[in-house]
């Protein structure tokens, strides 16, 4: 017994020393921030170049609306005298109706092709506001009104940060394009789809493409006190499928003991209970990989020893729906179709499930979960949309490397990670054409600015503009 209880102690003595060792070398790696000043900015200008951005109403209705024209009409005319040195040095075409794309040429034509892009297309107003939605109100620091937050405060930043470049003569060496969308809040048809048709048909080459996707996270992680800049590399694809289940109808007083609600209610809960498998692997590994050496104690020991501790920390991670997602491909019921009257049984019900597929799966791979784990055989699934995820980006090639040092230069000490989209932006369309598509937002991005994101009382922070438009200057005056 005691030479037993020597080995269990000498295991237990190894596997410490094993576990304290991995989690020494699980070091975060030591990364310059680039020196010198920032460029001036006079950050009231930006903003009040803002509020006048949101007091045009574009607005994402279907084409044929009759103040959309209008309205889109009136916001491209303003940004020819909001930011003359960028629209009198960039030439223009007009795609899609009412989305631009700027050419600003570069100095030399072996250098990358560059893409830079965002949309001014806004959602509907929604609910009460404390200030008019419309007016552009600047007031305790921030400009409000919809569009603040997406994304009309980053295409003023992008455009003000050009103009400001222009103004002094400075030609990039690469030639950039950028491409103000039209309509991506509802799918991009007219926007992005014609940006990539109008690169196609003149055989323009796109090395690398930006846009929205992510931010400058500060206290949403909270085993990490540094800010995160999520530098995202890919983007969920979009997927629905309709359950439909099928019945013998009739009258609610006389039931049969399986109808076609409660066949599909049974369908809808035995995939509730199987979510499509995940973890920590590809593009999901390297997001929290990156991470874990900026964690607490406690999450290191965890993260720098995934061989013995990878089921607790996916466990952990798919215990909460914002890192779940980052996991897997997500599984949400959406809508639900049945009986037209209260007391008739139906004779078809149906349900439309979501599905955001993560960069390892697609429809294949999700049709065939569907049919493992739903158990009834005369269940019928039909594909209603079906689109692929994107492409993953390199994090690390020189176009990484730029963006990178452009938010150390100007937010200082962030963990930059390659981070996964989980909604939906233009993005999806560039990246099926440029060699490589980054999502980023240089904005300084908190848990309550999640709600602002097509809610109420959406708003952005001065300070935030003026960030913006050092970070673009950095960028774009590096390339």
């Amino acid at each position: 017994m005691v030479r037993i209880l020597k080995v269990l102690g000498l295991g237990v003595l190894l596997l410490l020393a094993v576990l304290a060792f991995n989690t020494w070398r699980y070091a975060p790696t030591t990364t310059e921030t680039p020196q010198g000043d920032l460029p001036q900015v006079n950050a009231m200008d930006v903003a009040q170049k803002l509020s006048q951005a949101i007091q045009f109403k574009t607005i994402s209705h279907p084409f044929g609306d009759p103040d959309r024209p209008e309205s889109y009409d009136q916001f491209l005319a303003w940004l020819g005298t909001a930011f003359p040195a960028a629209t009198q040095t960039m030439d223009r075409v007009l795609v899609g109706g009412h989305t631009p794309i700027y050419v600003w040429k570069g100095s030399d034509p072996t250098a990358e092709t560059i893409l830079v892009s965002g949309h001014y297309d806004v959602v509907p107003i929604e609910g009460e506001w404390s200030t008019d939605p419309w007016a552009g109100t600047i007031k305790d620091g921030y400009v409000w009104g919809r569009g603040a937050l997406d994304m009309k405060g980053a295409v003023v930043s992008l455009l003000h940060a050009i103009d400001q470049l222009a103004a002094t003569g400075f030609q990039p060496r690469s030639t950039i394009y950028v491409a103000i969308t039209q309509d991506e809040e509802i799918g991009g048809d007219g926007g992005a789809a014609s940006v990539v048709d109008y690169f196609q048909k003149e055989n323009i080459k796109i090395d690398w493409s930006l846009d929205e996707g992510s931010f400058v996270l500060r206290d949403i992680i909270s085993t990490i006190d540094k800010d995160i800049a999520s530098i995202n590399v890919a983007e969920k694809g979009y997927m629905t499928v309709e359950i439909i289940a099928r019945g013998a109808g009739g009258h609610s007083s006389l039931p049969h003991r399986d109808t076609a609600v409660t066949k599909l209610a049974t369908a809808i809960t035995e995939l509730h209970a199987a979510p499509i498998p995940g973890g920590l692997t590809g593009l999901s590994a390297d997001f929290f990989d990156t991470l874990g050496p900026h964690m607490t104690l406690p999450e290191r020991v965890l993260f720098a020893n995934q061989w013995l501790f990878r089921p607790l920390i996916e466990g952990v991670l798919s215990g909460a729906n914002t890192t779940d997602a980052m996991l897997r491909t997500t599984t949400a019921p959406t809508m639900l179709k049945g009986s037209e009257a209260e007391n008739i049984l139906p004779q078809k019900a149906s349900a439309f499930v979501n599905f955001r597929l993560h960069p390892r799966d697609d429809q294949t791979t999700v049709l065939q979960h569907l049919k493992r784990h739903i158990t009834n055989d005369h269940i019928d699934i039909e594909v209603v949309t079906a689109n692929p995820a994107s492409p993953v980006a390199s994090h690390s090639n020189a176009a990484f490397a730029s963006l990178s040092n452009a938010a150390r230069h100007v937010f200082g000490d962030v963990v930059i990670v390659p981070g996964l989209t989980v909604g939906g932006t233009d993005s999806s369309r560039y990246s099926q054409y440029a060699d490589h598509s980054y999502r980023f937002l240089p904005f300084v991005f908190t848990s309550e600015d999640i709600a602002l994101l097509h809610g109420r009382d959406e708003r952005i922070s001065i300070k935030n503009l003026e960030r913006a438009v050092q970070y673009y200057k950095v960028l774009l005056g590096g390339l």
